[in-house]
């Protein structure tokens, strides 16, 4: 039951590994003109990497998160880290928001002040909420990981047991990514008033996949849909390697921070709204970065690649069936979305926005946060 508090220092000593690390990268050849088509280009990587090394400023950045309380606590023999920041109204809804992948905490960031203190932002203040934004097991501070079989299931038993420890009884949760997955199943312990999640075309696609029989779509949609298994398929790549052999990944993740960068920069790349032609066009560069340099200065590159393959071997799989009302909040919203997630609209809370792709709380937090208020407005 020991809560301990917590704050980020990394030893000057990684910051100088890292940087020189990034200055003796060993380069690729590139094949030319073969733009994103095969993986992030040299050019653009190398540009990407020396501003890494020698523009980006990581201690403002840690001296950012390090304003919000943090602490670590062990549940099920796992240290879990996380962020609880506390809203100034006395009635606030407690809510505790889960990332994904390739993602952290710092994907949350954005979130936390306008959910906490809606006054301040010129929203409501009935509206407020104390949030808890935990790191998934083998992500940033909660690690490293101490045995197998950390996947979806028994990481929402531990947020589960978090919530009570934190004293919470009735809350909200929200999530994506894996996220999502967690949220789903903290929804059948009873205590949940309610799940929101959020999603885009790409996951859909990923998760859920195309319908082999595409009788019921039009002709235009037929081609869509054709092409939207074809890129689903060329994009599995990376949780095909990290669902089979993790521990091969691994190797090149914790010892090249080049090979970190592109290994999440490409998720960033094809999953950020489609009219971004480049990562920090969706989301803020040094964001992007902190939460790249979160993975790096942990190494949890390779843990996190072994949660995917724990979740991909687990009984129950991914999601779950929460007994409590479920919102779902799609961006980059296209008409074949709710078509292939929820055909039968079930999904009582529905929202579609024509901005924001996958990181939503990265790429558009004011639309996330109004979705939020609205959807657990009614549960309060």
């Amino acid at each position: 039951m020991n809560i301990q508090p917590f704050t980020i220092n990394i030893p000057q000593a990684d910051l100088d590994d890292l940087r020189d690390r990034l200055a003796r990268t060993r380069w690729p050849h590139e094949l030319p003109d073969v733009g994103w088509s095969r993986g992030v280009p040299l050019d653009y990587l190398k540009q990407l990497a020396e501003y890494w090394r020698s523009g980006y400023d990581w201690r403002a950045q840690e001296a950012m998160i390090n304003t919000y309380s943090q602490f670590t606590t062990e549940i099920d023999g796992q240290q879990i880290h996380f962020l609880h920041v506390k809203s100034p109204e006395p009635n606030a809804l407690p809510l505790i928001i889960t990332h994904g992948y390739p993602s952290s905490i710092v994907e949350l960031m954005n979130l936390i002040d306008p959910l906490t203190n809606p006054r301040a932002y010129g929203g409501d203040p009935s509206d407020a909420f104390h949030v808890v934004a935990p790191s998934l097991p083998g992500f940033g501070f909660s690690s490293p990981v101490r045995d197998t079989g950390w996947e979806v299931a028994r990481t929402a038993r531990a947020f589960s047991e978090l919530m009570e420890r934190l004293g919470y009884e009735r809350y909200g949760a929200h999530g994506g990514d894996i996220g999502a997955g967690v949220s789903g199943l903290l929804g059948a312990n009873g205590r949940v008033v309610g799940v929101h999640t959020v999603t885009d075309l790409s996951a859909i696609v990923l998760w859920v996949g195309v319908p082999s029989d595409l009788a019921g779509f039009s002709e235009a949609e037929q081609q869509r849909l054709t092409k939207l298994r074809q890129r689903g398929d060329d994009g599995r790549g990376y949780l095909q390697i990290q669902t089979t052999r993790p521990q091969t990944m691994a190797y090149a993740l914790n010892d090249s921070p080049v090979a970190q960068l592109a290994w999440i920069v490409e998720k960033f790349k094809e999953w950020t709204h489609p009219a971004a032609e480049l990562p920090e066009q969706a989301v803020d560069r040094d964001q992007l970065l902190t939460n790249i340099s979160l993975y790096w200065f942990t190494g949890t590159g390779a843990s996190a690649a072994q949660f995917l393959y724990e979740a991909a071997h687990a009984q129950p799989n991914w999601g779950g069936a929460p007994t409590t009302p479920v919102g779902m909040a799609v961006f980059g919203a296209d008409p074949l979305a709710r078509r292939l997630l929820d055909p039968e609209h079930k999904i009582a809370h529905w929202s579609e926005f024509e901005r924001g792709g996958h990181f939503p709380a990265m790429e558009v937090a004011d639309l996330l946060v109004g979705d939020l208020r609205k959807f657990f407005r009614s549960f309060r």
